[in-house]
């Protein structure tokens, strides 16, 4: 299943949305690296493997299930967290790119690909898809809520 969707950062026409910079919205993807548990409910702890250039293996704990991932990152612009499937995870990979459309308007593009099947199939098939979609959504909408919280100074509990 591929799934892609963008969540708007600054909007110039709304005064009730604090604007971040790049470089808070930044920061806030690199806080999601290195300690991911504000991020990912359930994530008991998160141990860095292996670390070069830009380039980290990590084993993310929930509970008694393990999965191991690949995080690669162009500063600036775009991360990569990328997963084998498992019998306790669907694998794939979660693209996140920054926007810069023009010097007040910032977005953050979520591109997600997983060995679940697009649901095309049968009804209960698109059921399925567009739930784990919705689920998709909400991670991100609390995603951007936790990198402003990071980027106020507030670190989230």
């Amino acid at each position: 299943m591929r799934f892609e969707h963008l969540i708007e950062i600054n909007d110039p026409l709304n005064p009730l949305i604090e604007s971040l910079s790049l470089e808070q919205v930044w920061a806030g993807l690199m806080y999601r690296v290195e300690d991911p548990t504000a991020f990912l409910p359930g994530l008991d702890r998160c141990e860095i493997l292996f670390r070069e250039g830009q380039q980290l293996e990590r084993l993310l704990h929930f509970g008694q299930a393990r999965i191991r991932d690949t995080v690669t990152f162009e500063p600036g612009e775009w991360v990569r967290f990328e997963s084998a499937a498992t019998a306790e995870h669907a694998g794939g990979s979660l693209t996140i790119r920054i926007e810069q459309p023009d010097a007040l308007r910032l977005f953050l593009r979520f591109t997600y690909e997983t060995s679940l099947p697009d649901g095309l199939s049968s009804d209960e098939g698109v059921k399925v898809s567009e739930f784990v979609k919705s689920a998709y959504r909400e991670s991100d909408l609390d995603t951007v809520r936790v990198i402003r919280l990071i980027a106020t100074g507030g670190l989230p509990q």
